[in-house]
């Protein structure tokens, strides 16, 4: 259950940041077929940008998901059980907190830009485009607990995340061998 729920999360991030790429990739390259032809678009570099942020933060969480970010299995599974399993409870929780108090403070830098809008688009309120702070906040950490329990698992029983895909791989070509 837990899995095919991740798999759906991970599916509709997937989507979600291709498609914010798709819509960015667009948005530079008509910038600059009209920089080409001797024009500008005033709210391309606004708009840019804002992208280019709501990318980070929804591709940060399809990367917790995965558990791709920046980690230090080798020196975590140098620890030995249990201090290793209280590492990772700790570290877990140390991320959890932050991206709590980051959602909060998003949601605070919403309110207080809520009368504010864009400066070359004004019809985009800056609470819009500010919302991905709390909103990636939020769902980093669901996609965070979401790949808890395969990490906690994976973790426990030595194996490296680094490695793990590539491990499977071998293994699954070892049993094709064998059955061969």
């Amino acid at each position: 259950m837990l899995d095919s729920l991740r798999k759906a999360f991970e599916g509709v991030l997937e989507y979600f940041v291709i498609f914010l790429m798709l819509i960015l990739t667009t948005i530079v390259i008509v910038a600059v077929i009209y920089r080409l032809l001797g024009s500008s678009l005033a709210w391309y570099d606004e708009v840019a940008a804002i992208l280019l942020a709501w990318i980070t933060y929804y591709g940060s969480a399809l990367a917790a998901l995965r558990r791709r970010h920046i980690g230090f299995d080798t020196v975590l599974l140098a620890i030995p059980m249990p201090a290793r399993m209280v590492a990772v409870a700790f570290a877990e929780a140390t991320t959890a907190a932050f991206f709590i108090l980051l959602a909060w403070a998003g949601f605070v830098v919403m309110s207080i830009l809520g009368g504010m809008s864009l400066v070359s688009l004004t019809w985009v309120p800056v609470s819009f485009t500010q919302s991905v702070i709390p909103f990636g906040a939020v769902l980093f950490l669901i996609c965070q607990a979401l790949s808890l329990p395969d990490y906690w698992r994976k973790t426990a029983a030595g194996v490296s995340l680094e490695h793990a895909e590539i491990e499977e791989e071998v293994e699954a070509e070892m049993k094709k061998a064998g059955n061969s």
